[in-house]
Parts: structure tokens; C-alpha cells; sequence
């Protein structure tokens, strides 16, 4: 097999299961609003989702350390297709209550938390290093293409909505994609495994993860950065613009003119980022980057800007974000020791997605006295969030590049199940 198949496999499942995600996280939140009419409601299911996922990502690395993460992410992946595929049936047979959908949706998090820490933490470093591309200019891509894939559901998922006429509808491609992703991994994404994973008892495996985070100030600079920006991302996109789009606009057109403006901008500056990444300066592009994309789009919304400007600044955003995900992604494979990183991204990942769950609730409840007023909160606390990577020297550590951890050398690699 050619080495760098691993590499693109991934690629391909994560866009593909990327694309149907974000449809999902449009026309999920439009279905329960529009049958609810209760922002409170939509939050409710927003966190319903994430606090599964939060937990699988805490504590779900050793588990992917010891059955292989190909393994977790098929097996994820397969029952995905079937828990989302679920919801479109029951709501057409007039079964789908509200507390049903909030139990399929957890599941789905739950299932999503182990299949994301399985491919990210457990099989892309590995990709990475046996294709031989070097590890800021491969984040780049993988960003890139998760942006071009958020970009065209964005894009697809109001229209759709609109033309099949039920938001449910729009969630049986997501089930698709999963099933797609499945047959993928599991035929071109093979990479070495540790062929003593699996002697590690489960706690031991976890305390080990802790400890790492305890002690590199940047990770956990990093980490606890995106807690707050996680929670603030998901208020906003999972409440905030549904509530602004069916007030200003009336249709779920108006969700894919803030994401679509942003995600093109986003393609757009990935584009060019990943040419120029391993010359340009993280820390920069990094603080500066976050700066200009994260509390201006809540003012905008706020103020009741026109739709032109709404799309002209979603495109300086995107621009600006492009850098950020790949930096946050290479100083993560580099700094973390290969044999700690399922577990540590795991827990990583838990700690910045856990403010997502109250990032929805809060929006909701929040967005009951009036969606500027939770655009305004919103957006000042991001810009104070924003501010971190000005104040401490250990930020600046992000321009260092240090070589890769290496593993002790008793231990041999196998073919990861």
C-alpha cells in the first residue's frame, strides 16, 4: 500500500463525515426550534450531545490505546449511521418526542467522542509520520479540508432544509456519510500501533495523561483558552444564529450566510497558509488570528450590521482563523510524546469541549431576554478570552519546534486493528 494512503484515507472519511456533521449542527438545532419554539429547548439538545462527547474524549483514550483506534473509529462510525439515521424515521412516523431525540442525540455524542479521539489522537499522528509530510504543513490539510467540508454543508444545509421542507430530512445524509467513512477507514487506514499498548492498566494509562497536561504550561495554556472559545462557539452557532436568522431573516438561509461567508474565508486562508506555514511565526498568526475572529461577528449580529457587511467580515474571519486550528494541532503532535497522545489529546479534547454543553444552555437561556443581549455577553467574555495569548512568555513557546518524543526502544510496531 502506498504510504501515504493512510494519510489520505483520512482525509477523505474526516471530510466526508465532516460535511454531514455540519448539515447536522444546522438542521438539528432549526428542527427542535421550529417545532419547539423554545430556545431553552434547542440549547437543552445542543448540551445533550456535547456532554456525552466531553466524556468519551476524557475517557476514552486508554481504551483506544488498548483495542486499536481503526477498530473504535468503525465500530463508532457503523452505529452512528444507525442511532443518526434513527431520528429522520421516528420524526416521520410521528414517534420522535423530545425526550427520545435528546437520548438519540446523547448517544450520537457519545459515539462521536470515541470515533474523533480514535482518528485524531490515535491514528493521524501516526499517518502523518509514515507519509512523510511534515507535521504543520499535514494539520494545514486536514484543516483545510475539514474547513472546505464545513463550508458546503453550510452552504447546502438551509437550501436543503428548505426544499425537502422538514430539517429531519437533511440528517439521513449525515447517517450516509458515516456509513461512508466506516468502509474507508477500515480498507485504507492502517497504520503502526505499539505493541505493548494493551499492558498498561486503564487508570494508570489516565493518571499518565493528567500528569502530561499538568506539567507543559503551554498545552494546558492552550487547552483551557479553548474551553472558554468552545463554549462561546457552540452558544453562537448552535442558538444564537438560529434565533438571529429566523428574527432578521425568517429562513435557515440566513445560518449558512454567517457559516458560509466564514468557511470561505476560512478555505481561502488555509489555502495560502499551508504554503507558507513552516516559515511564518505561530505565536503571531496564532494570538492575532483569534483576536480578529472570535468577538467582532457577535457585534456585528448585535448591532444589526447589514447582510453585506455580515458577509465581508465573515470572510476576514475566516482569514484570520485559517492559522489557528493548524498551529493548535502541530504544537500538540509535537510537544505531546507519541505513546501518550490518545490519551492526552483525549483529555484535552474533554477539557476544551466541555464548556460547549453550558455554552449552549447559557445562549438558550441567555437568548429568552433577547438575542442582542446574549450576543453582547457573548462576545465580550470572547474578547477577554482572546486577550490570554498576549499576557506570559510561555505563549511564545509555539515558535519553538521541538523534535518529536521518541518511544523506549524494546517497543515494536504492529498494524493497528
Amino acid at each position: 500500500m502506498n504510504r501515504r494512503a493512510p494519510l489520505a484515507g483520512l482525509l477523505v472519511a474526516s471530510t466526508l463525515s465532516l460535511l454531514g456533521s455540519r448539515m447536522t449542527m444546522i438542521a438539528l438545532p432549526w428542527l427542535v426550534l421550529v417545532t419547539t419554539g423554545s430556545a431553552a429547548k434547542t440549547g437543552l439538545v445542543g448540551a445533550a450531545e456535547l456532554v456525552p462527547y466531553v466524556l468519551a474524549c476524557a475517557l476514552g483514550g486508554p481504551v483506544i490505546d488498548k483495542v486499536g483506534g481503526r477498530r473504535i473509529s468503525v465500530v463508532a462510525d457503523l452505529l452512528s449511521l444507525f442511532v443518526i439515521g434513527a431520528i429522520p424515521l421516528l420524526h416521520g412516523s410521528g414517534r420522535l418526542g423530545l425526550p427520545l431525540l435528546t437520548l438519540l442525540v446523547a448517544v450520537a455524542g457519545l459515539l462521536r467522542g470515541f470515533g474523533d479521539t480514535a482518528k485524531r489522537g490515535a491514528m493521524f499522528p501516526q499517518a502523518v509520520a509514515k507519509s512523510g509530510v511534515e507535521m504543520t504543513r499535514a494539520a494545514t490539510l486536514v484543516d483545510g479540508t475539514s474547513r472546505a467540508a464545513g463550508l458546503i454543508g453550510g452552504i447546502l444545509a438551509g437550501p436543503l432544509i428548505v426544499w425537502l421542507g422538514d430539517a429531519a430530512e437533511v440528517l439521513l445524509l449525515d447517517a450516509i456519510s458515516f456509513g461512508v467513512c466506516a468502509v474507508i477507514v477500515g480498507l485504507l487506514v492502517r497504520v503502526p500501533g505499539k505493541a505493548d499498548r494493551a499492558a498498561e492498566p486503564y487508570g494508570v494509562a489516565l493518571r499518565g495523561g493528567l500528569a502530561y497536561l499538568r506539567g507543559d504550561r503551554l498545552v494546558l495554556g492552550l487547552i483551557l483558552m479553548l474551553f472558554v472559545t468552545n463554549m462561546l462557539d457552540q452558544g453562537f452557532s448552535a442558538v444564537l444564529v438560529p434565533l438571529w436568522a429566523r428574527d432578521i431573516f425568517g429562513t435557515p438561509a440566513g445560518i449558512g450566510l454567517v457559516g458560509g461567508s466564514f468557511g470561505l474565508g476560512a478555505v481561502l486562508g488555509n489555502i495560502a497558509f499551508s504554503f507558507l506555514a513552516p516559515k511564518l511565526p505561530r505565536w503571531a498568526l496564532f494570538a492575532v488570528g483569534f483576536l480578529i475572529a472570535g468577538a467582532p461577528r457577535y457585534f456585528f449580529l448585535a448591532f444589526g450590521a447589514p447582510g453585506w457587511a455580515i458577509v465581508v467580515l465573515g470572510l476576514v474571519d475566516g482569514l484570520a482563523i485559517a492559522a489557528v486550528n493548524p498551529i493548535l494541532s502541530a504544537v500538540m503532535y509535537e510537544r505531546v510524546p507519541e505513546h501518550l497522545q490518545a490519551r492526552v489529546q483525549g483529555l484535552g479534547s474533554a477539557v476544551a469541549f466541555a464548556g460547549m454543553p453550558l455554552g449552549a444552555l447559557m445562549a438558550g437561556w441567555l437568548g429568552e431576554y433577547g438575542t442582542e443581549l446574549a450576543l453582547v455577553v457573548c462576545g465580550l467574555t470572547y474578547l477577554v478570552a482572546t486577550i490570554a495569548p498576549f499576557i506570559g512568555k510561555f505563549w511564545r513557546e509555539m515558535d519553538r519546534r521541538p523534535a518529536p518524543a521518541t518511544e523506549p526502544a524494546a517497543s515494536s510496531e504492529l498494524v493497528t486493528a
